[in-house]
């Protein structure tokens, strides 16, 4: 493995991670800063580390269960062997225990996230992580189980919206991009329900972790719903989605994290060569291939 540390705890259940959000993560955040400065947390070991019979060395990485740890699977089945890696993947159903397991030195890197949320988890707790350029793209998109149609959404619908503060202004961008909405253009990628600023519609948000939007669908009007949440209950934006999030130029791919003292980790770097590979993207379009999973590459 990179460096010898304990072994990664199981992911909580659901249940557990839904009082768990980036900001309530706040609570903590200085508590993490510190240890971030004490370097408390095993590092990668990179080119010269241990690893295992046949020189072959094993990255451990979390990963959300779909898409990210399906196209692992597809690196660690089609490529990662001749390549001289081998992967040990665990999965995380929500957006806070992995970057906290790869802080604490139980992963060697983590892939669920997109930029806009893993500087704001850097910024909110301190964490010395790095990240490569960006995997792919899961639209957003809005989803119905009432309506087939925006325009038969009612007037003053209730409309779920994820809590996550990362995220939140993709939801918003998202229904500004159809007009539903208008949001304070000066609060950027910062934008909250408290930024919109023309509400025609007079939508009632509904805040909710995002890993419960899916589940709330039939008490709702309508949600905006992250896109591997989305296909775990076997969504698909182009499909079900009643607007879709544009992908050309989009600033939300999903990347791999590292902490910055494994930036030179020979392993961590022939992973992201894999990934980011003709055959991965082959892997990836075949897949999905009704555009529910976008290349970034």
């Amino acid at each position: 493995m990179l460096k010898n540390s304990r072994r990664t705890l199981l992911a909580l259940p659901v249940v557990a991670a839904l009082t768990l959000s980036l900001a309530a993560c706040g609570s903590d955040s200085d508590d993490s800063a510190s240890a971030a400065g004490d370097s408390g947390a095993s590092g990668a070991s990179g080119s010269d580390g241990d690893s295992s019979s046949g020189g072959i060395e094993t990255i451990r990485i979390g990963a959300s269960p779909n898409p990210h740890a399906k196209i692992l699977e597809f690196v660690n089945d089609e490529l990662a062997a001749d390549a001289g890696i081998e992967l040990e993947i665990e999965t995380y159903d929500d957006y806070v225990l992995p970057n906290r397991a790869l802080f604490e030195g139980d992963l060697d890197a983590n892939f669920f996230q997109h930029l806009p949320y893993f500087e704001a988890q850097v910024e909110e707790h301190g964490f010395e992580f790095d990240h490569f350029p960006g995997i792919h793209i899961e639209p957003y998109a809005l989803y119905s189980a009432q309506h087939d149609a925006v325009a038969d959404i009612p007037d003053g619908a209730q409309i779920g919206v994820t809590n996550d503060p990362a995220n939140q202004a993709r939801t918003l961008k998202l229904l500004a991009q159809d007009g539903l909405i208008t949001i304070d253009e000066a609060a950027g990628d910062e934008a909250s329900i408290f930024d919109v600023t023309d509400n025609p519609h007079d939508f009632d948000f509904v805040e909710l972790a995002p890993e419960q939007l899916v589940h709330s669908l039939d008490d709702l009007e309508a949600a905006v719903i992250n896109g591997n949440f989305a296909l775990e209950a076997d969504l698909n934006p182009t499909v079900d989605g009643l607007l879709i999030e544009d992908g050309k130029d989009n600033p939300y791919a999903n990347l791999v994290a590292f902490r910055s003292e494994d930036a030179d980790s020979q392993a961590l770097l022939t992973l992201d060569e894999l990934l980011r590979s003709e055959e991965t993207r082959t892997f990836i379009e075949e897949t999905w291939d009704s555009g529910e999973i976008i290349p970034a590459f």
